[in-house]
């Protein structure tokens, strides 16, 4: 009971005094009316068996007591009552139909498979509901029906595989919906309309191989998406369209997930993003690009191995970037120029062989940075992360990194380097590039041709070519015209603009090296022209207008310099001049085959008769006579 006995025997103690005041017979009703209402008070005030009770909160607690039902005997006026971790197969219309104050009631670990449509239409009080843990297979329209008070509901852990339309169309005020952990297929367009005030949503543990876009874009007030462990391996563009308040998105353990297209995250405004545990192979910097809002990003345990420059664009308020265990194995100068603000750097557990200080465009703003669990090279390019020379807001957190290279300073800890190792180890050497003599090469049209330069220096050297054209091409190039890992340029079939001079270069943080190497393309007749452009269809550039390394289709056009200008009108003149030379020679041949001829020549006319003054000319005149001479 909520207050004990005491309330019995002040009842019985007034029934005897007022009984002698009047007669036996009225004593006789009165006790019966007592005991009638000592019996209420029990039922509105007791606590059933094997239940613990608290007057206080007026909660009930029958937590793991094998219960099979619903116990009788709860006070109507119970506002929590836990019945978790029992026997309880069904929830009927009736079962809690008489506690119009509950507020909390958790059935969560029991085997409730079925829940009658209005079972819970008298609990308008009602504000947490925890189904946890059971084996619920679907939501009737009307199971949740009339909780308009409802905040918080765990539907997680049951055996749900389809969520259908309106399901939660009465929890207005609903600000917590779970409902991982289910076997879920399959969620309808209309299935969270109503949920006006969810703020917080997770989606776990389930057979969903889409994101429910149509679903999701019902949830304008949503401020937590969590998507976890789940079988999708595509993001479709615009996949969370409509969720502009959408501040916090976490994709963890998504192992099909293999890339991030450019529009998949358009038009959310987040400020936190978690990406991990998936297949994801290259920087997703385009999907990232609108995110201006972005503070915090966690991109570990991927498969990204390079960050190249330009991958990552403008994020000016991003403060933490987290890219702990994702097998990197290198982050290009200015990778991180557009990161202004950022703060807190994590690329530990990796594969990284240095960290260069070009990364940043300003290294000023980072004050925190896990390196550590990277096979580094201790040279030139860390010195900046020595204590004399790094700024003084910098600290290196978690494990201090450690020289894995070169041998003289091998498991050696950067924090303890000193003069005068660094001095004399912590070098770079300048790039020498070879073969010495200038490159000549011939080739014949449709023909690989390949033009050398080895490249040598500490750290190794990167190598990029300019072609005649002032194209580059670096070893991320792919198409008709490649470097090798050597460091030669490789052309897979030469072409009559290929000619020129090409130049080659070489460097690294000490400084750049460069040779020149000359090439000629030999032109092909009709008949094998033809059939090399049939065998080279290939290499011709790909639909998108870029040329297989990326370079756009703008920077294929041929220019004409100079030299090419002026070679071609010298031959066009010497041609003209040459028929026009013949032509006089072959008439000069002609009028000297003819012999000698007269100069003169004498033309005899008739002139024609006037109409007016005619009848006065003789009709006797003779012809008139021109003399002519030919020149």
């Amino acid at each position: 009971m909520w207050a004990g006995g005491g309330a019995g025997k002040g009842l019985v103690g007034d029934v005897a005094l007022f009984a002698v005041m009047v007669g036996k017979r009225a004593i006789r009703r009165l006790l019966l009316a007592g005991g009638l209402l000592l019996v209420l008070a029990g039922s509105a005030s007791g606590c059933p068996a094997r239940c613990e009770c608290s007057a206080q909160t007026k909660s009930v607690s029958c937590h793991r007591k094998r219960l099979a039902s619903i116990p009788e005997g709860v006070p109507i006026e119970t506002r929590a009552l836990d019945l978790s971790k029992n026997k309880l197969r069904l929830i009927n219309f009736y079962n809690f139909s008489s506690f119009l104050q509950l507020e909390d009631l958790d059935l969560s670990d029991n085997t409730i498979s079925v829940a009658e449509p209005g079972c819970f239409h008298s609990n308008v009080a009602l504000r947490s509901l925890n189904l946890r843990s059971n084996q619920l297979m679907l939501v009737a329209k009307g199971v949740l029906a009339g909780l308009t008070n409802l905040t918080h509901l765990d539907l997680s852990h049951n055996r749900l595989v389809v969520l259908l339309d309106h399901a939660f169309q009465d929890l207005h005020r609903l600000t917590f919906l779970e409902v991982s952990n289910n076997q879920l297929v399959f969620i309808s367009q209309r299935a969270f309309t109503g949920l006006l005030g969810i703020q917080s949503l997770t989606l776990e543990r389930s057979n969903l191989t889409v994101v429910p876009t149509d679903a999701l874009a019902h949830l304008h007030n949503l401020l937590e998406l969590r998507m976890r462990f789940l079988s999708i391996s595509f993001l479709k563009p615009f996949s969370f369209k409509r969720l502009t308040r959408l501040r916090h998105l976490e994709v963890d353990s998504w192992p099909l997930l293999e890339s991030l297209p450019p529009l998949s995250l358009h038009g959310l405004n987040l400020t936190t993003l978690f990406i991990t545990n998936t297949n994801l192979s290259a920087f997703p910097g385009a999907a990232l690009r609108n995110l201006l809002y972005l503070t915090h990003l966690n991109l570990s345990y991927c498969r990204i191995q390079h960050i190249q420059q330009g991958e990552l664009g403008p994020l000016p308020q991003l403060l933490e970037l987290r890219l702990q265990g994702s097998q990197l194995l290198s982050i290009e100068p200015l990778a991180f120029a557009g990161l202004k603000s950022l703060q807190l750097l994590d690329v530990s557990q990796n594969r990284l062989d240095s960290l260069e200080r070009a990364v940043f465009a300003s290294a000023d703003s980072l004050q925190r940075l896990c390196l550590g669990g990277n096979p580094l090279v201790c040279d030139c390019r860390l010195l900046w992360l020595l204590s004399s020379h790094k700024p003084a807001s910098l600290q290196i957190l978690d494990l201090q990194p450690e020289c894995s290279a070169p041998q003289h300073l091998l498991g050696k800890s950067l924090r303890d380097l000193k003069e005068p190792l660094v001095s004399r180890y912590m070098t770079c050497t300048k790039p020498r590039v070879g073969p010495n003599a200038t490159q000549l090469l011939m080739a014949d049209e449709g023909q690989p041709a390949r033009l050398s330069c080895t490249a040598e220096g500490a750290p190794r050297p990167s190598v990029l070519w300019i072609t005649p054209h002032r194209r580059y091409v670096t070893a991320k190039s792919s198409g008709r015209v490649e470097v090798q890992p050597d460091g030669s340029l490789e052309i897979k079939a030469a072409e009559l603009h290929d000619s020129g001079v090409y130049l080659c270069i070489a460097s690294n943080p000490a400084g750049n090296a460069s040779l020149s190497a000359s090439l000629a393309v030999k032109s092909l007749g009709t008949g094998d022209r033809l059939h090399y452009s049939n065998r080279s269809s290939s290499y011709l550039t790909e639909p998108n207008g870029t040329w297989g390394n990326g370079t756009v289709l703008y920077n294929m056009t041929v220019p004409i310099d100079m030299k090419t200008i002026l070679i071609s009108a010298a031959m066009g003149c010497l041609s003209f001049l040459g028929v026009v030379v013949f032509c006089f020679l072959l008439l000069f041949a002609w009028s000297r085959g003819k012999g000698r001829h007269k100069n003169n020549f004498d033309i005899e006319y008739v002139p024609r008769k006037s109409n007016g003054g005619g009848a006065d000319v003789a009709e006797t005149s003779g012809p008139r006579r021109v003399n002519m001479k030919m020149i």
